[in-house]
Parts: C-alpha cells; structure tokens; sequence
C-alpha cells in the first residue's frame, strides 16, 4: 500500500536528509516430485532516515511507520550525523543534486491470485512433467512473486513512489545415466507481477520440454578439454561475466577501496567491438529486468556508459563518489530493506549487441565451445573470475557437436575481454539475477553472445 502524503515530514529535515518508507511482500509456491515443499506468503516493511553532515552519514531505522516514530527515527539520523560530523571536524560542500520526481508503479490491473492458486500452477507443471519425462528422478517446481514498495523524500526535492513486482518460475529436473546424477534448471518471467508474467502453465510448456531434451543431452555427453579455447558465451554467461568480473570493478566506492579500474580510466580494456552499460531502466526500447527509474538516494537514474568502444569511460556513482570524482551522480544507489542504507549497485548491466548472426559466429569457431547457462561463480576486484558452466555443446568444424557435462571457465575479464572478435546482434536477459554485495539485492544480467578466448577447466 502506498504510504500517503510523504512530504509532511519534509519539516523534520534540518540538514540533509532522505527518508524511505517500504514494504516488501513475497508468495511462494513450490513442489518436489508432486509433495508440496514450500506454501509461503510474508509480508515485512518500515522505514530509515539518513542524513549528511560534514562528510558523514547519520542513520536510523525503525520496523515501525507511524509518525512519532518517522519522527524518532529522523531526530535520531540526525543527532547521529552531527555527532559524528563534530568528531570528524571537516566542512564538505553540498553532495551534488538530480532529484527525481514521480511515480512508477509495476502493478497488475487483474484480480490478484490467492495461495491455492499458486500451488495448483506448480502442481500442474510438476505433473506435466511426471506425465512426460516419467524417467526423470527427481523434478522441482517453484513459482514465487516478490513486490518491492518504496516512498522517498529527501531534502533537495526528490518524491518518489515506485511498486516494482518480480515474479518467477523455477524448474529442475534431475536424471540418471549409467549410473551418474545429472541434473539443469531453468528459470522463466522477470519484472512485472505473476498475473502478468504467467496467464497459464500450460504457456511454459514448450520451454520445459527443451529443459528436458538439454538434461538428456548432457547426460550422453562429455566432458570439455582443459586449456584455452575459443569459445561462444551466450547471454547468460555473457550477462554474469558483465556482472561479476566487470561491473564491480567500475562499482565506485570498490574504485576507491583499490580495485583495478582505478589504474584503467580513459584507457582500451576492452575489444572495440565491446560497449558496456548499466542501464537505468529501458534497453533498446524494452523494459529491463530490475527497472530503476529514481535511486534510494532521491537521484534521477540515468544509464551509465561504463565501456565505449573498448575505452573504460564510467563509474557507476552514488551522490557521495560523485563529488569525489567530480562528475553527476549515476542514480546507482540501491538498498534491499528498509534497515539498509543504500551503496552503489548495479542495475541491468550488459554488453550492448554487435552486427554478427550466432550461427556465423558457431561457423567460425574451428574447435572451441558454445556455452549457454552458468551455475555459481566468483570475481574479485582485479576482475579475475571463476564460473560454472552447466550447459554446453561442443564446436567442431563450424557445427555444433556434442553437448558437454559440468565445466568451468575463468581468466582476467580485462585481458579476456581483448579477445572479443564477435559479438551477436541479439540481446536478451537473466530475469532473475541476485547480487549479494553486503546485501542480496535482484538485478538483471543479460546481453548478446560474444565470441572470445578464455581458459576451459574440464578433463584430459
């Protein structure tokens, strides 16, 4: 529910300040072998204020949203904020100002589903899958939907309200061959409530049955040959590799920490062919899948053109790095809960597509890999990366061979991102991407296949 007549407490601000008043609401639904596991609806929510004073911040949150304790809660950010700003003993000038001014709302016009709902469409998608695939041992379904609600003020004149919905499908399914467990999952929707995403399960039935055929040609595969490769990374691994090993080194308080993007700014990282962005809320005329239209700091978020043409040209900015850095904030501030004061997070980060055709990419590959899902991974500040591939095929000759069983790939993504030779005029996105930098957050990860040369962990 939306929170009425924010800008009342705006007389409460004596400094700068911002006030979030949220809730977030989540239903999940969820099935192993036909057995309901998971028949789950919360709802939690409150508010923070967070105020500046000579170059620190002052915070409070409380679980609660009446007006003596928004009060409370403003008075004691403040007292906060000038005690440790008399300690400091330094003046700052004012953070630099973008407000933002609006509402976008995400919300459903259709009636609203009920629990029993819910576990009917992940029972009839379990028991599609029963019916179909009866070899399969082990099949796990899981619809969830999740509404992240937020009312802003600050004190330089942002107001904002924003309901934005994400709502999924998870479906895993695990086989035996000769002996060995195999298993793949797929995940389906995206932003937007589950009404909107999923008329009916029946709709998810076509992907279910490629999730199945793809399980069954891992499970006859065989296992990838260590080394270096020239491989084809479709938009899943492109999109996490964008994420992971690139976006938090140009994350600019990890800039300020000592990542290795510090020594880069202004230099070639990248292959020509390479642009990459961290888009506010529409790509190429779509809607991404975590749309930001005013950050949780009050800024108007715009895009932020991290790579151009190969050359490192951005930071990602919150108001603070900003003036650090002497540039306009990004509208990259982002906090989970209403208990979190927000950093500086990715949005929906990606490789803007190229002019090639995947297929002219596979026939150009010689002997190499098309890999299309990840598993887990890992980047550090250096940008050098470890993830896990679970779905592949191998390339020889041009044509696409055998599919291949659980690998794993890594290198420095700005010595990897060098080898780029191709990039495929296509985009698409993660719809359900998790960021856990201090505090779980979604963001989209997402873009076109590349073509590049990267290090291959498998079996001789």
């Amino acid at each position: 529910m939306k929170y009425a007549d924010i800008r009342r407490h705006g007389a409460l601000f004596s400094e700068y300040t911002e006030l979030r008043v949220q809730e977030y609401r989540s239903i999940t639904a969820g099935t192993l072998n036909g057995d309901v596991i998971a028949n789950n609806r919360s709802a939690s929510g409150g508010m923070s204020a967070r105020v500046y004073k000579d170059g620190l911040w002052g915070f409070a949150s409380t679980p609660e949203s009446s007006d003596a304790a928004i009060r409370a809660a403003i008075l004691q950010a403040t007292e906060n904020a000038r005690f440790l700003g008399s300690k400091a003993g330094r003046k700052t000038a004012p953070l630099p100002c973008r407000p933002g001014i609006g509402e976008r709302s995400l919300a459903t016009s259709k009636p609203r589903l009920d629990q029993k709902a819910y576990i009917d469409f992940v029972r009839t998608i379990d028991a599609y899958l029963a019916t179909q695939y009866p070899f399969m041992k082990s099949r796990m379904v899981q619809a969830s939907t999740a509404d992240y609600e937020k009312t802003l003020l600050s004190s330089d004149g942002a107001e904002s309200y924003s309901l934005i919905p994400r709502s999924l499908v998870y479906a895993s399914l695990t086989m035996e061959h000769e002996g060995e467990p195999f298993d793949l999952y797929e995940i389906f929707g995206g932003a937007g409530q589950f009404e909107d995403l999923f008329d009916r399960p029946e709709t998810l039935y076509p992907k279910l049955d490629v999730l199945a055929e793809r399980l069954q040609q891992k499970a006859k595969g065989v296992y990838a040959k260590p080394g270096e490769h020239e491989v084809i990374l479709d938009s899943d691994l492109a999109g996490i590799l964008a994420h992971e090993a690139i976006g938090h080194t140009v994350e600019a308080d990890l800039v300020l920490g000592g990542s290795v993007a510090a020594d880069y700014m202004g230099k070639t990282v990248a292959s020509p062919l390479v642009t990459l962005v961290d888009f506010a809320n529409t790509a190429l005329g779509r809607l991404c899948p975590v749309p930001l239209w005013i950050d949780d700091e009050g800024t108007d978020a715009r895009d932020a053109i991290l790579i151009q043409d190969g050359v490192l040209k951005s930071y990602m900015h919150n108001k603070e790095s900003a003036a650090h850095f002497g540039v306009e904030p990004t509208g990259n501030a982002r906090a989970y809960g209403f208990y979190d004061e927000p950093l500086i997070r990715m949005r929906n980060t990606a490789i803007l597509p190229g002019n090639s055709k995947l297929a002219d990419m596979i026939a150009s590959v010689d002997n190499g890999y098309y890999f299309l899902q990840s598993s887990n991974g890992q980047a550090d500040s250096t940008s050098e990366f470890m993830f896990g591939v679970v779905m592949g095929y191998e390339i020889k000759n041009g044509k696409l061979g055998a599919a291949v069983r659980d690998c794993t790939i890594s290198g420095v993504a700005f010595s990897m991102l060098q080898t780029i030779s191709m990039i495929s005029d296509d985009m698409s996105w993660t719809g359900a991407g998790m960021c856990g930098k201090k505090q779980s957050i979604p963001v989209g990860m997402g873009g076109p296949a590349i073509k590049c040369r990267i290090n291959v962990g498998g079996r001789a």
